[in-house]
């Protein structure tokens, strides 16, 4: 009796199979296995074509008379090409006060990336393989801080930037987003370098290298991909930025985004300004998307296998 009971849960746990001696596949995977491959690729090309008919249309937008865009659809240019016309970007770019605003938010977006994403390195590698007095406490205010909404922080750090006189410059703007993209970044780092093999480390010390070393040529190049990930999306968030630059920036030091914010019409859309000047803002972005998507993909992916 006890030989049948204990062989009991082996007859249960056996997976189904059929008259071949297969295993038999459930109607669940019979289906996944059908819909996979060539199928979902289309469904994929499709959504990804469906996400880029707005920027399409922008871009031809931006290329038709403010007459034509009033009076028809974009879509109406496949049908009268000659619409197309690049005044509105000449027009555009004549204008000393929009290649100013494109130059500060050159100005501001690069040095806030840079400065958050070296930073955050140095502090992530300290959180993660070097031991000091209250370093987990610390840790656990940089994880508190990544609760704080930027909108707590806008009407004290005002208040402190007319204090030391440099509200309304570029420098303030930059040490904004520097100050609140820091824990997102320290965080993310950190539980990617916690990751990387002790042995390594160990073993580097070993050989006589310093912790600066060691940063440099083993845990720098091995978050290369965490890194890049962290410097897309700052780079991102900077650059799309509007109410850290309303607030903080004035006249000289506006980025793009405000200044296209001023614009705009009280009862109508200056179409033939903000479509060309909406489109040269997102260009530049995707332009470092792509850039660095090896990268991004693998800082995605980083930690998924072992």
């Amino acid at each position: 009796m006890s030989t049948d009971t204990a062989a009991a849960p082996a007859a249960i746990d056996k997976p189904r199979t059929d008259f071949s001696g297969a295993p038999r596949r459930s109607i669940a995977s019979r289906i996944v296995s059908k819909v996979g491959g060539g199928v979902v690729q289309v469904v994929l090309i499709l959504l990804a074509v469906i996400w880029l008919v707005p920027t399409l249309g922008l871009f031809v937008a931006s290329l038709r008379s403010q007459q034509d865009d009033n009076s028809s659809g974009w879509w109406h240019v496949f049908t009268a090409p000659s619409q197309l016309t690049f005044k509105a970007y000449s027009d555009l770019l004549a204008k000393p006060d929009f290649v100013d605003s494109f130059w500060n938010t050159v100005l501001i977006a690069v040095p806030a990336t840079l400065l958050v994403v070296a930073i955050a390195s140095l502090a992530a590698y300290a959180f993660a393989w070097l031991e000091f007095p209250g370093r987990d406490w610390l840790f656990l205010i940089v994880v508190a801080l990544l609760v704080v909404p930027v909108q707590v922080g806008l009407i004290p750090v005002a208040k402190l930037y007319g204090w030391l006189g440099v509200f309304g410059s570029i420098p303030s703007v930059v040490a904004f987003h520097v100050a609140f993209g820091l824990p997102f970044a320290i965080f993310l780092l950190r539980n990617f370098f916690a990751g990387i093999p002790r042995d390594l480390l160990e073993a580097a010390r070993m050989d006589g290298g310093k912790e600066w070393t060691i940063f440099i040529k083993v845990i720098f190049p091995l978050g290369g991909p965490a890194i890049a990930s962290l410097g897309i999306f700052q780079f991102l968030w900077v650059w799309n930025d509007m109410l850290v630059s309303l607030v903080f920036a004035n006249t000289g030091s506006q980025p793009m985004t405000k200044w296209l914010q001023s614009q705009m019409r009280q009862f109508t859309g200056n179409i033939d300004i903000l479509a060309p000047g909406a489109f040269l803002s997102l260009i530049v972005p995707l332009v470092v998307f792509f850039a660095f998507q090896r990268y991004f993909v693998q800082g995605v992916l980083a930690g998924s296998v072992k």
